[in-house]
């Protein structure tokens, strides 16, 4: 049987519980950032749902032009995969709501970069709180993304 020892300093155990203590917080502050979904709570409320919209720099008409009830599908297809893939990529995941059924509302953004067609804010609301969504611009070369304003 070995046995090692080693001399220690109180300065290098410092250094050491320093490094793990800024390891620790370097990766809780990662695993925050990957989430772009802010607090979806609120969202039983019109002014929650506007309060979620203005989060990301959103000015959208004052009521939905749109609200109506959605169950998401219960089996895989290429659609919805998809969709989830970019309710994915945004912090969402519509998986654990298959079978279930959403109210989906949906807003006019008002301050779209160079829009000249209309741009829709759809948002998936399941008990209160934000599950999911997206942004469409409806010009024909429009595209449809996540909460976050398009870059310049």
């Amino acid at each position: 049987m070995f046995v090692l020892t080693a001399k220690v300093s109180k300065t290098k155990i410092a250094a050491i519980v320093t490094l793990v203590i800024a390891l620790v917080v370097a990766v809780a502050v990662l695993l925050a950032s990957r989430n772009d979904a802010p607090s979806g709570g609120g969202a039983d409320t019109n002014e929650g749902r506007l309060a979620f919209l203005r989060g990301f720099g959103w000015e959208v008409s004052a009521e939905p032009n749109q609200t109506q009830s959605v169950t998401v599908p219960t089996k895989d297809s290429e659609v919805f995969s998809r969709y989830n893939e970019l309710q994915k990529s945004q912090g969402y995941d519509l998986t654990p709501y298959r079978g279930k059924t959403l109210t989906r509302y949906v807003y006019e953004v008002l301050n779209y970069p160079n829009a000249d067609q209309p741009v829709y804010a759809t948002l998936l609301v399941s008990e209160g709180t934000v599950v999911g969504g997206d942004i469409t611009n409806t010009a024909p070369d429009g595209t449809m993304h996540g909460f976050r304003q398009p870059t310049a």
